[in-house]
């Protein structure tokens, strides 16, 4: 029990190990070493073809070795040849068909036995001679064919009726037993395998025969020893002579037929065996190789290229830089995988923007260093070929100076923040510095570029951004080129003029490059912008109509929510825009059924009133998924989707609940049927919005708003949201809770200000005496609101599961 426990212990533990980031750092190394070094997985050719005449004499550079494949697969054949055919004999099969014979003969007595006294018993006692039921009838009886059936299945065989018949008048002794034991130990142990012309084709070399039970194996010449299975069986015959000459001669053939019945091969080849020894031994070989002198000619020119030349070709040209390779590829595997494990475990899986959704992340920064690094790598080998001819002699340094590398972070730094944008610019430059014969000044310049680059894109809110800082990073890489140009010694005016053009249409185009990528990317990945969220803010957007139309109360009190949110995220650090597009959307779900919210309800009746507290807890609780299902269908993006299922968290719809409560007594209500499905808010923008939702819902209730009560009523709910738990799972501290009170009693108290009674004239005072004041509602207090749409005692509110 206590080692299962252990099992079960490392079991749970391996499957809470999230595999996913360390198969994605594995992967990376290996295609960072493949766009490193393509020859490694695709080779290549040499250029030379059987058949063409050499334009040039070939001399070999060094001494090496050369593998002469033929004669190492000769030498590997002669070694397989060499091995003996293995089979594997059976010497206990003997006793084990004899045992089983015995039993079969047993049993068949004692069932005998048990049939005779059970007849016995039916007729009284009567005694029957115990022959009759052998002599009476040439054909077997019901009871005799079911014996010879239960008989054949014990012994492994079928035999003829008149055998039964012999054995059953001999009352199936033992000692019959005893001879068809003598004669099967005798067949045996010659050995009897299944195709004898097989075997005798080892007749030259022998056989390897191995004892199957122990182990022990012994090489046979002697071949001819061993029986086929047919021979087996007609030496059954001539051997049973012997055996059986002092026996009734009526018993023999059922004997023989017994015996013929149960010969079995117990010699049979072992094909895997042989094939395994034979293999292991062909790789014991070495290869034989020969060695090729420095200067010794390979090829001459005007030769026709033959095998053996080409063979020599390959060989030098793959072994005279294959060691160097494959250390190098090696070492620059580790480093980058220490590298990135390093990164990884302390700037980016500690980042709650990271840990939100981690393995889409993941994949979208893996996607795009796999992607930069390839056009590193594109970039680097059309550079080389420009370099050699082009006519302006540019030099290597300055087309790389145009490589628009920065792109990438200003890609992540969109998606991910400036955070995760600068610790993935440092990998790639270091990558691709790596890539560039270990360059540090193109090292310097790529990260720089790129950080300063994610720097002026971080805050993207509008298209003309990118080119902005497109231009902005144009001019910072002018900047550091020639800073570089002046380390290195190259002031020459021309070169540099070239390095400041290469270097600001880097920038440029990085912007474009972002510009043109960003919508694909949230396209693939699901991610939101601030463009995108720009976008979704504009209260023309056909699901914002709908709802000023069909539920123009949700509108107000989602409009206010996202005023409350926006002012509130910007005090503590978190995204305004996203968090005033998640107040705008949170309450959709409303849309479905807009007169079951009160805020909709303008004929002063309620719907509810003539609905059960579980229907009706139903309906509000709908709302969170009517609104998930609105927002996918409408293609709005996944952080606005989690606002709307979090942003009740799990609290209790506690009027319905108390009703219920009432109604039906407090052990016949189940507290789970009125509680919001949640999860907590996750983040700090679902958080506020949770908050906001309360505080503007509850804010409408107070009857006299002076700015004391409605500081109150935010310290009040806020610290009920907390008590509950509601916030847990968010990133908001109590610094952030402070500061958000004060940005929503701000608010709250522009919105309910006092305003200035101005003088009425006489005609209006008149006219409103006419009409007995029907413009004027009586104001109801917050106590009123509470037990209405609370169940609450006087001076609490709790609208946590309320719309």
């Amino acid at each position: 029990m206590k080692i299962g426990k252990e099992i079960d212990a490392v079991t749970t533990r391996l499957s809470s190990v999230n595999f996913i980031p360390w198969a994605v750092l594995l992967g990376l190394t290996v295609i960072y070493i493949i766009i490193i070094h393509p020859n490694l997985v695709v080779p290549q050719d040499v250029d030379y073809q059987i058949g063409d005449v050499a334009p040039r004499d070939i001399k070999a550079v060094h001494d090496f070795l050369v593998e002469d494949e033929k004669a190492t697969e000769t030498v590997r054949q002669k070694a397989m040849d060499q091995i003996l055919t293995v089979y594997d004999r059976d010497k206990l099969m003997a006793s084990r068909i004899i045992q089983q014979v015995k039993q079969a003969f047993k049993g068949i007595q004692i069932e005998i036995e048990q049939q005779k006294k059970s007849q016995a018993e039916k007729s009284g006692n009567k005694t029957q001679d115990p022959s009759s039921a052998s002599t009476g009838k040439p054909a077997l009886s019901d009871t005799g064919l079911r014996l010879k059936e239960t008989f054949e299945s014990k012994i492994g065989t079928s035999i003829s009726d008149n055998t039964f018949r012999t054995l059953e008048k001999e009352a199936f002794s033992s000692d019959i037993t005893l001879y068809i034991a003598a004669i099967l130990n005798k067949i045996f142990e010659s050995g009897i395998v299944i195709n004898k012309e097989m075997l005798l084709r080892e007749g030259d070399k022998g056989i390897q025969l191995r004892n199957m039970d122990s182990g022990e194996e012994e090489t046979v010449t002697q071949l001819k020893q061993f029986h086929s299975h047919d021979q087996a069986k007609a030496l059954v015959t001539i051997t049973g002579e012997t055996i059986l000459k002092d026996i009734p001669g009526s018993i023999k053939p059922a004997i023989v037929e017994i015996c013929q019945k149960l010969i079995q091969p117990n010699i049979t080849l072992n094909r895997h065996e042989t094939e395994e020894r034979r293999k292991k031994a062909s790789l014991k070989i070495e290869p034989v190789l020969y060695k090729i002198k420095a200067g010794e000619m390979l090829l001459r020119e005007g030769e026709r290229v033959t095998e053996t030349h080409l063979m020599r070709l390959k060989a030098i040209q793959g072994r005279s830089k294959k060691e160097i390779i494959m250390a190098t590829s090696f070492g620059a595997a580790m480093m980058m995988l220490f590298f990135m494990i390093i990164i990884y475990m302390t700037h980016l899986v500690s980042r709650p923007e990271m840990r939100r959704h981690l393995h889409k992340n993941i994949l979208f920064l893996a996607f795009v260093l796999v992607i930069f690094l390839f056009i590193g790598k594109v970039s680097t080998s059309l550079t080389d070929s420009l370099a050699k001819d082009n006519p302006f002699s540019i030099s290597p340094t300055t087309l790389y100076y145009g490589t628009p590398l920065a792109s990438a972070a200003m890609v992540v730094c969109l998606f991910l923040g400036f955070e995760i944008a600068f610790s993935f610019a440092l990998i790639l430059s270091i990558l691709t510095a790596v890539m560039l014969q270990n360059r540090v000044d193109l090292f310097i310049y790529f990260f720089l570029s790129s950080t300063m680059g994610a720097h002026w894109i971080r805050s993207c809110r509008e298209r003309k951004v990118f080119i902005k800082a497109g231009a902005k990073l144009g001019l910072l890489n002018v900047a550091l080129v020639t800073a570089i140009d002046i380390y290195v010694g190259t002031i020459s005016g021309t070169i540099m003029l070239w390095d400041w053009g290469f270097a600001f249409q880097a920038g440029v185009v990085s912007g474009m490059i972002t510009a043109g990528l960003a919508p694909l990317i949230e396209l693939a990945f699901d991610y939101t912008t601030d463009i995108t969220l720009l976008e979704w803010a504009n209260f023309d957007q056909p699901i914002l109509r709908r709802l000023m139309l069909e539920a123009p109360g949700t509108y107000h009190h989602s409009v206010i929510v996202g005023s409350l949110v926006e002012a509130a995220a910007s005090e503590i650090g978190a995204n305004p825009l996203l968090a005033k597009v998640c107040g705008y959307y949170h309450d959709i779900g409303k849309l479905k059924h807009p007169f079951y919210f009160i805020e909709n309800q303008t004929d002063g009746k309620n719907r509810h009133d003539k609905l059960a507290p579980s229907m009706s807890s139903l309906i509000l609780i709908a709302h969170i998924k009517n609104g998930i299902e609105i927002a996918k269908n409408n293609k709005l993006g996944q952080e606005i989707i989690d606002t709307i299922k979090q942003h009740h968290g799990t609290s209790i719809i506690s009027y319905f609940y108390d009703k219920a409560r009432q109604q039906k007594g407090e052990d016949s209500v189940n507290i789970e049927d009125y509680r919001y499905p949640g999860p907590k808010p996750q983040n700090r923008e679902s958080g506020l919005v949770m908050l906001a939702d309360v505080v503007e819902a509850a804010s409408r209730t107070l009857s006299n708003p002076t700015p004391s009560r409605i500081q109150g009523l935010v310290q009040n709910l806020i610290n009920k949201i907390f008590s509950d738990g509601q916030l847990d799972d968010c990133e908001l501290t109590l610094k952030d809770l402070h500061s958000i009170a004060k940005s929503f009693n701000k608010i709250l108290s522009g919105i309910y200000h006092h305003r200035i009674e101005y003088p009425e004239s006489p005609a209006t005072r008149s006219e409103k005496g006419k009409n007995e004041g029907s413009d004027r509602q009586p104001v109801r207090t917050l106590s009123d609101v509470t037990e209405e749409n609370t169940g609450s005692g006087p001076g609490r509110l709790r609208r946590l599961g309320l719309p």
